[in-house]
């Protein structure tokens, strides 16, 4: 694959319905995509950073600058017999893992439609039917929230995770644990809590919940060691595991029992792969985690989550959950058991919707290989 030429595009696309974490509240999202350009074939990837810089120092207005001016020029002219060979033309750059995993993900989507096999098999994948949950944000009152739920829950989902924060978590809880006593719930306290609450944190074990994700510091493992300890409710990090060193870390301490692996948060499909095999053979489940991607970054999801150690379900739920038009088709549709059945076409098995993706479009710019 020699790449002839890469296209960077913000798109912005309005969601169904806000979503509200312990950040803030989003009501549409900013997303950038790249499109790689190989010889005539064109393979897409999604940059996860978000409009702010809340979730990590990334955002989407440093994910531009530093694709256009360092990733792009760093690859812009090279042929590469897999997708991972481009990592070591990138790693001068230090961090900027989600703007580093559009351009490789955009790879190996193009690797998989130059071989004419699945991404998901080109992975190493082996599950044809992933499980299937949602993540339902902060609501404006918890009889909204019960609603939602009910809705969910009617559509077949097999985990609900809420979003939390201090002044809206136990009460919640109470809530929806009373009316549903069996269903499997999770909790994404997304950094909103301190070690000194250790005592407010133990009510959560009394939910008899699969996880509480991130409660501490993004960037802490050590004190959730000391947390895991004090809760019989399993802790999954998030944030803080940016590579499978950092998995391996949290292991090896107890800082977790699950870890929620994000495509775009570790750097892209190479070190996602790494870091699931660092759990698997310490025999510690993984799920997929979303981040308000589009069907393009939702499709990516879907292959990853086909690994075999992705025991849990993951927040990869339908397009009409989040955008009234995705950009790309078929649609990700969920069956009523709460399931995706995966494609066995060439590539992600979603073709893109180039004409809703120019719709979509507010600034577009195409880098080539300079002529030697």
């Amino acid at each position: 694959m020699k790449i002839e030429a890469i296209t960077l595009r913000e798109i912005q696309m309005p969601l169904v319905h806000f979503f509200e974490t312990s950040f803030k509240r989003t009501f549409s999202r900013q997303i950038l995509l790249v499109t790689v350009h190989c010889n005539g074939i064109e393979g897409w990837g999604e940059c996860v950073a978000a409009e702010d810089p809340f979730y990590t120092s990334e955002w989407t207005e440093t994910a531009w600058p530093t694709i256009k001016n360092y990733l792009a020029p760093a690859v812009l002219g090279r042929t590469f017999a897999t997708a991972k060979e481009c990592l070591p033309l990138m790693a001068r750059v230090r961090g900027h893992r989600m703007a580093k995993a559009a351009i490789e993900n955009a790879l190996w989507d193009a690797e998989a439609k130059e071989q004419n096999v699945p991404l998901w098999q080109l992975l190493g994948g082996t599950l044809t039917e992933i499980s299937c949950g949602v993540s339902i944000g902060i609501q404006d009152s918890i009889d909204e929230l019960l609603d939602k739920i009910q809705i969910e829950l009617a559509a077949g989902y097999r985990r609900i995770k809420l979003k939390v924060k201090p002044g809206w978590d136990i009460n919640v809880l109470e809530k929806v644990r009373s009316r549903w006593p069996d269903i499997l719930l999770s909790c994404d306290a997304n950094s909103a809590y301190t070690l000194d609450q250790i005592e407010h944190l133990r009510k959560f074990d009394q939910f008899n919940m699969l996880m509480i994700e991130q409660p501490l510091w993004h960037d802490d493992i050590f004190y959730h060691s000391k947390l895991q300890a004090e809760l019989r409710t399993a802790i999954c990090l998030d944030e803080s595991i940016r590579h499978a060193r950092d998995a391996a870390k949290a292991i090896e301490i107890g800082a977790c029992r699950i870890i929620n692996i994000k495509v775009g948060r570790v750097g892209g499909f190479s070190e996602a792969r790494k870091i699931h095999d660092a759990c698997a053979a310490r025999n510690i489940p993984v799920w997929c985690g979303g981040m308000l991607e589009s069907g393009l970054g939702r499709a990516h999801n879907i292959a990853l989550s086909t690994l075999h150690n992705f025991r849990l379900p993951g927040d990869v739920s339908a397009s009409k959950r989040y955008w009234k038009e995705d950009i790309i088709e078929p649609e990700v549709e969920v069956t009523p058991r709460g399931t995706i059945l995966i494609s066995s076409q060439p590539g992600t098995g979603y073709n893109v919707r180039q004409n809703t993706v120019e719709k979509f479009t507010v600034r577009k710019e195409t880098f080539r290989a300079s002529a030697k």
